[in-house]
């Protein structure tokens, strides 16, 4: 897949998923913008990939103001954003009536309302120069009304990333600008390093291939949607999850 001479964001691009994301924009030969609250790990992976190939910037997503802020400043930095891939995210795990509104805020807030404020700082200057790449990571809980892994507030925040993607997808069209979204299951990601044995048995038992994905086996999927092989896909969810959902 051919990046050059783009500019694509990747949201939580110093690990996991990102990480995967990150490489593969490199690799084809474009320009890795890392967002990311972890610099030490994306000023690492900038190092390896070389300064030129790559950007790192700090910001705490649950913060709209700031996530506002930063992208504002990437914008500014670039010129011409071609890409971005909405990967960050965070999970929350407990029983619906555990969930306090504490919990439930941060994680719509990290995981759809960042979504929303990425976009649309992004998509203005993406409609007018007539072109813009859009991935936004959900997740399979959002079909599923979550699992193990991912339950209540999760499910719905990732649920409600899918409504936004379809939106956007759908107001872009015209001007170019397209919008996807991919929905992994359980991937061997530092986030989904909590279950413990017996629960990640239980997931994988849900999986037809009986197996956690690889970060790099989700990130390709994102990638295709990031460039111009997808140039007549928009609005699509596109489930990576080793046969869970199996949906129309």
């Amino acid at each position: 897949m051919d990046f050059g001479g783009k500019n694509i964001i990747v949201t939580g691009g110093a690990s996991g998923i990102g990480k995967a994301i990150t490489e593969g924009v490199v690799e084809g030969n474009g320009h890795a913008i890392i967002v990311d609250i972890n610099m030490e790990m994306a000023e690492g992976i900038r190092e390896r990939l070389g300064e030129k190939n790559v950007s790192c910037y700090k910001v705490n997503l649950a913060d709209q103001q700031e996530t506002r802020k930063v992208f504002t400043q990437i914008l500014a930095d670039f010129g011409h954003i071609h890409g971005l891939a909405n990967n960050a995210g965070i999970v929350s795990t407990v029983p619906f009536e555990e969930v306090t509104q504490a919990e439930w805020d941060k994680v719509v807030a990290v995981n759809l309302t960042s979504v929303y404020a990425t976009i649309s700082v992004l998509f203005p200057s993406m409609k007018a120069n007539g072109y813009g790449r859009i991935v936004n990571v959900a997740s399979v809980a959002a079909k599923r009304g979550g699992g193990l892994l991912g339950t209540s507030a999760y499910a719905a925040s990732k649920a409600g990333v899918i409504g936004l993607t379809k939106a956007i997808a759908r107001e872009g069209a015209l001007f170019g600008v397209a919008c996807n979204g991919v929905c992994p299951s359980y991937t061997i990601t530092p986030m989904t390093s909590i279950l413990s044995e017996e629960k990640k048995e239980l997931v994988l038992n849900a999986i037809p291939m009986h197996r956690g994905a690889n970060p790099e086996e989700i990130a390709n999927v994102i990638l295709f949607y990031l460039s111009d092989l997808s140039s007549f896909v928009t609005g699509e969810i596109s489930d990576v999850d080793g046969g869970v959902t199996m949906d129309g």
